[in-house]
């Protein structure tokens, strides 16, 4: 590469933490008016590579080059004066401040010794219109959407540095229309100048947008790309290590279907605020898929069957009994496992260890007055953590101190050692890397060849056409039609999801 335009450049950058080499003799190099992807399955050492980089990590090893001179940043405010700033997927302003605060928060211009507020509100709807964003920069951040949060995160994040832009992960949370104006702001930036480092998890984004990609994987590089001459299905292969036939799952799916027998069966199933005369049965040994856009009643129809919410009306019953619905323990006795959408609120338990974790559904299973002993738990964790391939030094390690993607594992290890009947997962593979969502689909279609039953709920349609023999779609928090075998293809779903007819149910329109 020439030296002419190059902003950034690492050097056998080595990170250790106790028990684990987080990065060994990577580079990265960023040019001006570039926009480079950095890839990997979680725990790779993405995010750690940029906290050395920020000043939030000091590195063990390697040296760091900002247009040719060393910097050792000490904290992201020192990386932020050097012209280097980052945008995080949740957006780290403050929301009780209005937006030209948050803009201008710690380098406000004075007028005669006070803060000039007119300045600043002037200066900010200023710095918005660059980004084609027009809005009461008065009004709290909180008034605004996410797309807008972010916005206002990266304008501030240009308007301080005028040199690299890191985005970490900042589509997670966006809609589609929402991404394609982030993309408009990330290429206008590019013309101007900026290098931009872009990190995320969708693959087709990183073809939309990025010029270039380096892979990491276990803490070491594997390379650095032109994303145009990088088919997609070898930098899946360069991301896990394997090809990625490895992971295809068309053979197996083909030979799941479901049994003959219903193993869960819900009639005009009602709960408050959530869904309304819900008819379902499930089958054994199926992968359920439930589809259908946001506040749809995906979500709530599962936390029905687990007992989080109330059943108002209707009937749950599992193996042609009554399910109690009072609270998720009686449904966990009876072999109801629920791997539920936010890992970090309802899922993971932080400050205890993996092996804490895993053991915590299996002890409620059993009852208070049969303890597991240490030696058992001990046991059911090793078990999981290599059936899982949990990437930990120890199964004592805090749940909190593992990647996002190792956090999901331990959440589906914990309700695999209950040896359920029926699993029910909610966007298990939001947020984490392709691998092991690659990994975690590959396990679900297994698990139903082995006679479990899963119920699956993701916002990627794509995921679930992959892994589901059948699928029921829901608007307006009802059951709008039905799709198995042959009938499973996106454009079916997305008809359902838009207001068509299938399998003969009448509906209204949108």
């Amino acid at each position: 590469m020439s030296s002419e335009n190059m902003l950034i450049r690492m050097e056998h950058i080595s990170k250790s933490f106790p028990g684990v080499a987080a990065l060994d003799d990577v580079p990265l190099e960023l040019k001006s008016g570039e926009i480079h992807a950095l890839l990997g399955e979680n725990g790779a050492g993405k995010s750690t590579l940029i906290k050395v980089l920020t000043g939030v990590e000091e590195r063990d090893g390697g040296s760091v080059l900002l247009e040719g001179v060393p910097i050792f940043p000490q904290s992201p405010q020192d990386a932020q004066k050097l012209g280097i700033s980052t945008v995080y997927q949740e957006v780290n302003l403050c929301p009780n401040l209005s937006v030209a605060e948050n803009i201008y928060i710690g380098r406000e211009p004075k007028k005669r010794g006070s803060i000039d507020w007119k300045k600043i509100n002037q200066d900010s709807r200023d710095l918005l219109k660059r980004f084609n964003l027009t809005i009461d920069v008065t009004k709290n951040l909180d008034f605004y959407s996410v797309a807008v949060q972010q916005m206002v995160a990266i304008a501030r994040a240009v308007d301080i540095s005028a040199k690299v832009l890191i985005l970490d992960e900042p589509t997670s949370s966006l809609s589609s229309v929402e991404v394609e104006k982030l993309f408009e702001v990330m290429n206008m930036l590019k013309a101007q100048g900026m290098g931009i480092l872009f990190v995320t998890h969708f693959l087709d984004q990183v073809y939309a947008v990025a010029d270039t990609i380096t892979v990491l994987r276990n803490g070491r590089y594997v390379g650095t790309y032109a994303a145009a001459e990088l088919p997609k299905t070898q930098l899946v292969g360069k991301m896990l290590g394997k090809e990625y036939a490895e992971l295809d799952l068309s053979s197996e799916k083909e030979e799941l279907t479901g049994g003959e027998l219903s193993l869960l069966e819900m009639k005009r199933a009602c709960g408050p605020g959530t869904v309304s005369g819900v008819d379902l049965k499930i089958y054994r040994g199926e992968v359920l898929g439930i589809s259908g856009l946001l506040g749809s009643g995906r979500s709530e129809i599962v936390r029905l069957i687990f007992g989080i919410d109330p059943l108002e009306q209707g009937e749950i019953s599992l193996n042609g009994r009554k399910l109690a619905g009072k609270g998720p323990l009686p449904a966990i006795r009876r072999g109801v496992a629920f791997c539920p959408e936010n890992r970090k609120t309802e899922g993971i338990i932080g400050d205890l260890s993996i092996r804490e974790n895993i053991i915590l559904a299996l002890q409620a299973k059993k009852g208070m007055f049969k303890a597991i002993s240490r030696a058992q738990a001990e046991r059911v964790a090793d078990k999981y953590i290599k059936l899982l391939d949990i990437k930990t030094p120890s199964q004592e390690q805090r749940a909190k101190n593992l990647s996002g993607g190792n956090q999901q594992k331990v959440i589906l290890a914990r309700w695999l050692a209950t040896d359920p009947q029926l699993l029910m997962l909610d966007e298990p593979t939001r947020g984490i890397d392709v691998g092991t969502k690659a990994e975690i689909q590959k396990m679900i279609v297994g698990l139903a060849e082995q006679g479990m039953t899963v119920v699956f709920i993701s916002s990627e349609i794509d995921e679930m056409l992959r892994c589901c023999s059948r699928m029921i779609v829901l608007r307006d928090k009802k059951k709008v039609g039905e799709l198995s075998g042959k009938d499973i293809a996106e454009s079916a779903v997305m008809s359902l999801i838009a207001g068509g007819v299938k399998n003969g149910e009448d509906q209204e329109a949108v």
